[in-house]
């Protein structure tokens, strides 16, 4: 298997440059990553920069804590596909999940699954799986994974919590099969990144992109 065709190459630090987005986005065409994903203010200069490739440009809505609007989130979605974004990675409303609020959750996350899908985009739901509970994860995959999103991903990497083995495999198995993981948020080195991916996990989102294929045993396209 091609690992780096499964990493979305990301750069979300609030200190982003151009500089930093350029390198991304080559760094993501020499190694064939799936994917960069970066502040919403970049997507336009990356879109540029990838339309000769297969990289597809992705940007976070409404992060990294979830609570903003969804009226601010619906418009932070719709400049971001027009400027490019060819995949969303939106958190969800942790207030609400604590809250027990899922008619909310589902409206939001149903909006911004028509917003993209109605322009052919992806839409990947993150839910901050390590600060949720078994109960609260499982709530996610089964009432958030019926809406026919495209991906449900683990961690913003702003938690104290990361992705986790546990995660991604209590995921699969209460996802829809059609429903993909991406996992994200303290995956650094290429053992764990082939752990996740052998859990269920068909993304990652990694900053450590170039360190993980490059420590896999074919140094070029990290394959196993």
């Amino acid at each position: 298997m091609n690992l780096a065709a499964c990493i979305d190459h990301t750069v979300l630090k609030p200190t982003t440059t151009i500089q930093d987005v350029e390198k991304c986005c080559r760094e993501a065409v020499e190694f064939g990553f799936a994917a960069v994903c970066l502040p919403p203010s970049f997507v336009k200069r990356a879109a540029t920069i990838l339309a000769p490739t297969d990289v597809k440009v992705a940007t976070v809505v409404g992060f990294p804590f979830g609570y903003s609007a969804t009226e601010a989130k619906v418009a932070e979605t719709i400049l971001a596909l027009v400027d490019g974004a060819q995949e969303i990675d939106m958190v969800i409303n942790l207030i609400a999940l604590r809250q027990n609020d899922w008619a909310y959750l589902v409206k939001e996350v149903n909006l911004l699954r028509e917003v993209c899908h109605n322009k052919g985009r992806l839409i990947k739901v993150i839910i901050e799986s390590g600060i949720l509970s078994d109960d609260e994860i499982i709530g996610c995959c089964e009432k958030l994974g019926a809406l026919g999103i495209d991906f449900m991903k683990t961690s913003t990497g702003y938690a104290e919590k990361g992705a986790t083995l546990e995660a991604v495999q209590l995921m699969r198995k209460h996802l829809p099969p059609g429903v993909k993981i991406k996992a994200s948020g303290g995956i650094r080195d290429y053992a764990f990144a082939k752990a996740l991916v052998d859990a269920g996990a068909s993304r990652l989102g990694c900053s450590a992109s170039v360190a993980i294929v490059t420590g896999a045993p074919d140094h070029q396209l990290g394959n196993y």
